[in-house]
């Protein structure tokens, strides 16, 4: 059965041991110890660096490819009724009639498989052999990249690829880091900071890193490619020195060094290395009109059965009946078209080539083309939000500090209060003698200043100094200026604040490992050094750094972070969660500052237990966050800052097509309820006279009954739900929940990770059985849009994993109203047209069949032998079938007029059962008046019956294209023309079936033209009535 559910699909990738996985034999993956510049050392055998994506080898390759085809059970079917040939008493005619084309489809699949093949072997060729430095005894030699082993000491210039997994040991550049680009790992396009070890980044040369005594320990390989645990040991050291080592130490694979010349010990090779780890197969998606074709080529072969067993019955089942049921379902093969596949593949292409080439989705790209029909019967869209449906382009919006508030209005009066902080000393005017406003005022100007000098140090930005034409790199890093300054960061949340520092007086002008440069509006440097700086993380949702302002030698704890756990972390206040609420309403994404002062004894007391928790091996992440926990508490609130996410072009306008059409719209999001609820409205998303029901946080099984209940009794209103909530109600109620959310005209889910996305989207599926599509530009988002039927990624500002991940790419969200109003409803429209016309067309020989041999006593003779059996359905009548691919209903400017033409799509009516036993019925009918006709009217020779068939077979499938076509094509008409010329042709090579005399005379063509009128005439007939008093939604809008 399930072979059956499978026929005629494209084989899916093999299900296989790669070569890097696990199972392959190279045992678990373990701990190791790695001595540098000595991989002869090692204690366990590691694989070898090569980069290896092929599916075959040479030897596999054709076996593979056939297995792969042969293993569904109609392409068996194919090659079992080709082979049966070979057998004297099942022959009906030339072999080749059935093996050429099966041939041609294996051929073509056999191709096809070898062009995808060599162009794989010839990139991993590529990669492979790309030439590195390594050190060694001998000085620098090269060396290829499938040569590097474990332990090597591997040089890498600015611009090159890291070839390994390798522990940063030495750069070139003079503030001791380094920028690594790695939008090809985890899709980010910002560049990342990377430090070497303090211990090897000291040594005079990099050859004196073969004169040390000094191993790595790195923890086993694994997955997870924002974190490493490992230690640097120099045993040769007086005393030996022990380094703790992290995620700023490594260079992963497949990343790019951005910066400088960098030398590394590598750790970890082939498929160990992070970037294999974490690359799988996606799931190989089979379309839903894929599978009702299937349904349908079912139906058939049951049907060809069927007639095969009535046949022999007839006989009385006399003889060797067994032989005869075999040669009839030789005979009537034909009712199960084997050009179905090619054309729905073919047309598939022609549909992904022409998304490609619209010009009004300009950059579109099309990475899954077996489902481009999936595009036009989407029910359920889910998208994210930020840099989807937002620009990802952060505006600085807001700064609030309790008693008052500055909006962009009032940005001027920041940077008076910041320039008269560096320009008016604060000893001017003693206390007891100033004026009460004065001191308001001061104080104000103070706690401005302040909060903007927070918001400029408590960051992972790095200003780095390009060439502009008129000033070199150097004379621009030396002279802070500020026409070749760029910012680099990981979040562009981190680049919009230090943009704002900026425009108010106090600028970012340099930056390295250790050290922070802020230039005052005076021009007057501020140095300060990082004493410890703890990132971002999704967990911790908040980051820190403790910096010594180099003037005053005061220590200051600087943090920021979402008001959900900085909340906890401040001061008692009254105002905190009223204001970010607030500001969240009004769509600004919230950050919280704050700042803790340190003694000197304090800092030291926290920096001992903070390197003693990083060396450890063991549950070290959680030792070093208990010892920043113990830093976190009682810190003095500086500020809010509300930072906005402005809209993409036209998001509005997409989102009421994609309702009109009867998709409904589910945003999720990790981001804040408030903020996500704004942008829903802000968007659209929901109406403004819509009903918005905020599901309340639960927890237990009785918050979620309860909540549940109150839900179910608003009726037309749109959800919001948050992850933590959503996570409750599927635990317990997921049913009832699916089917009350499923009721909502749009949904929001707030605080969503990236498995509960996908989590989602797979529970519609199931739910609802609708298809669904989901549509983001993150890394956070390639679950969800892998797990989707539809994928469709946005290239933004976050990389392109998300779109490298799709089925289909886009540049905007805009293009996806188009994608999908036009060019999803046409491709779905024009696969069933065509799946039908394949079906119709072959239904049509195999009732002639039918008829022939019901007239001459069921013998199991075949009508048609040879080159016209295969001419039939190619040279005959292939191009203008195939033109339907051309076909479509109303002007694309009608169909995104009118998005409700999409919602008839929705219910499966063009290629449905009742569809399909039309073309059956309309088949069995011209098949019949055809061999009928024939039979009435043939002269005294039998070659004359096959003359005016088969002539009255091609007529009638080519007016009956004509008849199909909705808006006519140039190539069409000349795909018309040019099949009947190659007919009248060919007839001259032909004389072995049909009489070459005979044809010429009139007595054939009067016999010939009555046929195909009264075979095709009332079809024409009932399509003008049906037109005339019973339009289609689209006829009435062409007429």
């Amino acid at each position: 059965i399930q072979d059956i559910c499978y026929l005629c699909l494209p084989s899916p990738p093999p299900l296989r041991c790669c070569p890097w996985s696990r199972c392959c034999g190279m045992g678990d993956f373990r701990p190791r110890t790695v001595w540098l510049g000595h991989p002869e050392k090692r204690e366990q055998r590691y694989p070898r660096n090569v980069i290896n994506n092929q599916k075959y080898n040479f030897f596999t390759f054709l076996p593979g490819v056939l297995f792969n085809q042969f293993k569904y059970f109609f392409n068996l079917y194919f090659l079992l009724l080709a082979c049966s040939q070979f057998v004297e008493e099942l022959r009906l005619g030339a072999l080749y009639t059935y093996w050429v084309p099966l041939g041609l489809v294996l051929i073509i699949t056999i191709m096809r498989e070898a062009i995808e093949e060599i162009r794989c072997y010839l990139r991993d060729k590529e990669v492979n052999s790309q030439i590195y430095s390594k050190l060694s005894t001998r000085g620098t030699v090269k060396v290829k990249s499938s040569g590097i082993q474990v332990g090597d000491l591997i040089i890498v210039e600015k611009n090159q690829r890291v070839p390994a997994d390798m522990i940063f040991l030495r750069t070139s550049e003079r503030n001791g880091s380094c920028f690594l680009r790695t939008d090809q790992l985890d899709g980010e396009t910002d560049w990342k900071l990377r430090l070497p070890v303090a211990c090897t980044q000291r040594l005079p040369t990099a050859g004196d890193l073969l004169q040390i005594r000094s191993y790595v320990y790195a923890e086993e390989p694994n997955i997870d490619i924002h974190n490493f645990i490992g230690t640097f040991t120099r045993e040769d050291g007086d005393p030996p020195v022990n380094e703790s080592l992290s995620i700023e130490n490594t260079l992963w694979a497949s990343t790019v060094i951005a910066s400088g010349t960098v030398v590394g010990v590598v750790i970890y090779t082939g498929k160990e290395l992070r970037s294999v780890m974490n690359t799988s197969n996606p799931r190989h998606k089979v379309g839903l009109f894929d599978l009702e074709v299937n349904c349908l080529t079912k139906i058939l072969f049951g049907a060809l059965v069927v007639v095969s067993l009535v046949m022999v019955a007839l006989q009385h089942f006399a003889g060797r009946w067994y032989l005869q049921i075999f040669r009839f379902l030789l005979l009537f093969s034909h009712i199960v078209p084997i050009s179905l596949r090619v054309n729905l593949d073919m047309g598939k292409m022609v549909f992904s080539w022409m998304i490609k080439k619209d010009s009004k989705i300009p950059g579109t790209v099309v990475r899954a083309s077996t489902i481009p029909e999936q595009l036009g019967r989407i029910s359920y869209l889910l998208t994210d939000k930020t840099g989807t449906l937002t620009q990802n382009e952060m505006v600085f919006r807001r700064l609030h500090l309790g008693t008052v508030a500055y909006g962009m209005d009032s940005m001027d009066e920041v940077q008076s209060h910041v320039f008269s902080a560096y320009t008016q000393p604060t000893h001017d005017l003693p206390a007891s003698r100033a004026p009460a406003a004065t001191k308001v005022r001061k104080t104000i100007s103070s706690r401005v200043h302040e909060a903007v000098k927070a918001i400029a140090l408590v960051h992972n930005v790095t200003p780095v100094y390009e060439s502009n034409g008129v000033t070199d790199q150097a004379e621009a890093e030396q002279h802070y200026e500020d026409t070749c300054r760029v910012y680099q960061a990981s979040s562009p949340d981190e680049v919009s604040l230090v943009q704002w520092t900026e425009s108010v007086g106090l600028t970012l002008v340099g930056r390295d490992q250790s050290s922070m440069q802020l230039r005052t509006p005076t021009g007057q440097i501020l140095n300060f050094t990082i004493l410890q700086i703890f990132p971002f993380t999704y967990e911790s949702k908040r980051m820190g750094i403790i910096v010594r302002d180099e003037s005053t030698g005061e220590i200051t704890f600087y943090m920021k972070g979402a008001d959900v756990v900085m909340s906890g972390i401040v001061q008692y206040n009254d105002w905190l969660e009223e204001e970010c609420g607030n500001m969240a309403r009004e769509g600004l994404r919230v950050l919280v500052v704050s700042k803790k002062s340190l003694t000197e004894e304090q800092y030291q007391d926290f920096e001992a237990r903070y390197v003693q928790a990083k060396l450890s091996v063991h549950d070290r992440s959680l030792k070093v966050a208990t010892v920043i926990e113990s830093l976190e508490m009682e810190m003095e609130l500086l500020c809010l800052t509300g930072v906005e996410d402005q809209l993409q072009t036209d998001v509005r306008p997409t989102l009421e097509i994609l309702r009109n059409a009867g998709i409904k719209v589910w945003m999720l999001t990790g981001d804040k309820l408030e903020t996500a609820t704004c942008t829903a409205k802000n968007a659209h998303l929901i109406t403004r006279n819509q009903d918005i029901h905020i599901f309340r946080p639960v927890t237990t099984r009785g918050e979620a009954h309860l909540e549940l209940n109150a839900f179910r009794r608003k009726h037309d209103c749109a959800l919001v739900i948050s992850g933590d909530s959503l996570e409750v109600c599927l635990k317990y109620y997921e049913y009832e929940f699916m089917e009350l959310a499923c009721q909502c005209p749009a949904v929001v889910c707030c605080r969503c990770t990236p498995t509960q996305k996908a989590q989602i989207v797979r529970l519609l599926q199931e739910r609802t059985g609708k298809l669904t599509c989901a549509v983001g530009d993150g890394g956070n988002d390639v679950s969800m849009i892998q797990e989707a039927d539809c994928g469709v990624g946005v290239e933004g500002k976050e990389g392109k994993q998300a779109s490298l991940a799709a089925d289909f790419s886009v540049t905007q969200f805009k293009h996806l109203g188009r994608l999908l109003m036009v060019h999803g409803r046409n491709s779905y429209k024009r696969s069933a047209a065509l799946s039908q016309f394949v079906i119709h067309r072959s239904l049509c020989i195999s009732t002639m069949q039918a008829v022939f041999s019901s007239v001459f006593y069921f013998a199991s003779v075949p009508l048609y032998q040879g080159f016209l059996i295969i001419g039939y359905s190619t040279i005959y009548t292939m191009f203008p079938v195939f033109s339907l691919v051309l076909d479509k209903d109303v002007k694309s400017e009608v169909a995104m007029l009118y998005p409700e033409l999409y919602k008839d799509l929705l219910k499966g009516r063009p290629l449905s059962f009742k569809t399909f036993l039309i073309w059956v019925l309309i088949s069995i009918y011209q098949g019949s008046i055809i061999m009928y006709g024939a039979l009435l009217l043939f002269e005294s020779e039998f070659v004359h019956i096959v003359a005016i068939s088969f002539t009255s077979l091609i007529l009638t499938e080519l007016l009956m294209v004509a008849l199909t076509i909705q808006t006519w094509h140039w190539l069409m008409i000349v795909a018309e023309l040019l099949s009947l010329a190659s007919y009248v042709a060919s007839l001259v090579f032909l004389h072995e079936f049909i009489d070459i005399y005979f044809i010429t005379t009139v007595s054939f063509l009067w016999k010939v033209t009555v046929i195909t009128l009264v075979s095709c005439l009332p079809l024409y007939i009932l399509k003008y009535l049906r037109r005339r008093f019973s339009p289609p939604n689209y006829s009435k809008l062409t007429s």
